[in-house]
């Protein structure tokens, strides 16, 4: 089906020499649809897995909690469909508001905002709480393709193209870190690599990074919590010793890491984990430990290859058939936010990344993270109704 004359001309890339370019309609991406669904089953049953110790201290049952977890997987679902029907155009003009927004609520949940584990990251809104910093996550990645595609014609100047595109990412990224290191450290690898792909001059992009890296070195030494978070990473390398498993910032970890070994290959069984009673966290930021223990590393590889698929859907195959820049580098952008996401928090619990406190999108426990995982989804699933195609 060919589209309006009127479509075709806000739609269409730059004109290919000696030929011309139309964009045709297609079906949404099904194996991204179809991964996500899959995650989402996943979760279901880790979470339901791991969640006993957490309903006991809420006096619950881990049954009403699953009904919960399922109610907010649904709702992330019915999210996902309401905005791939959505002009991803429309959806990058407000994300400037929606931005500007989140960073009030970073402020609020500074201030006023439920204390876990030693850091600020949820206001509680009554019968549910909120994170901030899964809006703001969303809408700077959005901010930033938009602002990338609408510079391309000056895209390596300094003054006129990467500075204006530094100030909201830096300012987005402190006031997340203020709480959350991790994520905003994440979020900013995540706009670099957008910003490179939208063609941002490296100098530029490589004298950001160095700073980076001095600015987080510098927060890392200011907080005692994480130097001890990295020590005990690099301590795990080098040796570990049964004299190490002690309640400390490094019994995270530890117990992560009996998880893994205990599944071995097919693991011990649906509902049989031992390590759900010692980890904390055990239905969010350490999950992945409890799906390798409970299935092995074969279960556990199905659940990565789901992930590398949606990577591999939304980079190679969506971004790559965007009908426009802005598609190409939202595409990215979205697919980045929900893989990356992944990879971390199956890095932390394998003992190949330091502990970080990273959900993973549709698995853990939780509804802010999972809400906007859903919106990223749906973007991606909108941007795959598009296929851009030349001829001449």
């Amino acid at each position: 089906m060919m589209f309006t004359d009127k479509f075709k001309k806000q739609y269409l890339f730059e004109q290919p020499a000696g030929g011309s370019a139309s964009v045709q309609a297609v079906p949404s991406d099904r194996w991204l649809l179809v991964s996500v669904i899959m995650l989402m089953i996943a979760g279901l049953l880790a979470v339901y897995s791991s969640i006993a110790y957490f309903a006991e201290t809420r006096f619950t049952t881990a049954g009403a909690l699953i009904g919960t977890h399922a109610t907010k997987l649904a709702i992330s679902l019915l999210v996902m469909v309401i905005v791939s029907k959505i002009d991803y155009h429309v959806i990058a003009r407000v994300s400037r508001f929606a931005l500007i927004l989140s960073w009030f609520f970073l402020v609020i949940v500074s201030i006023y905002g439920t204390e876990v584990f030693g850091a600020r990251r949820a206001l509680n809104l009554g019968a549910f709480s909120f994170q901030p910093s899964s809006l703001a996550t969303v809408s700077l990645l959005v901010y930033v393709a938009y602002l990338v595609s609408r510079k391309q014609n000056y895209i390596r100047d300094f003054k006129r193209a990467f500075l204006p595109i530094l100030v909201w990412v830096l300012i987005t990224c402190a006031l997340i870190g203020m709480e959350d290191f991790s994520s905003a450290a994440l979020l900013l690898v995540m706009c670099l690599l957008i910003m490179f792909v939208g063609r941002v001059s490296a100098l530029h992009l490589s004298a950001l990074f160095v700073v980076a890296v001095i600015g987080a070195g510098g927060i890392l030494m200011q907080s005692a919590e994480r130097q001890s978070r990295v020590t005990n990473y690099v301590d795990q390398i080098l040796h570990i010793e049964s004299n190490q498993f002690q309640l400390t910032s490094g019994y995270q970890a530890q117990q992560a890491h009996i998880a893994v070994a205990q599944g071995g290959l097919l693991g011990v069984g649906i509902g049989k984990s031992t390590q759900r009673d010692f980890l904390p966290a055990p239905y969010n930021d350490y999950i992945y430990a409890i799906i390798t223990e409970e299935y092995g590393l074969l279960g556990a590889g199905v659940v990565m290859l789901l992930y590398v698929v949606i990577l591999f859907r939304g980079i190679a195959v969506i971004a790559k058939r965007a009908p426009d820049t802005l598609g190409m580098l939202l595409a990215v952008g979205c697919t980045l936010g929900v893989t990356m996401f992944a990879f971390v928090n199956a890095g932390v619990a394998t003992g190949l990344l330091p502990v970080t406190g990273l959900p993973m999108p549709f698995i853990s426990y939780g509804g802010t993270s999972m809400l906007f995982s859903g919106v990223l989804i749906g973007i991606l699933l909108r941007i795959s109704k598009y296929k851009e195609e030349s001829y001449g």
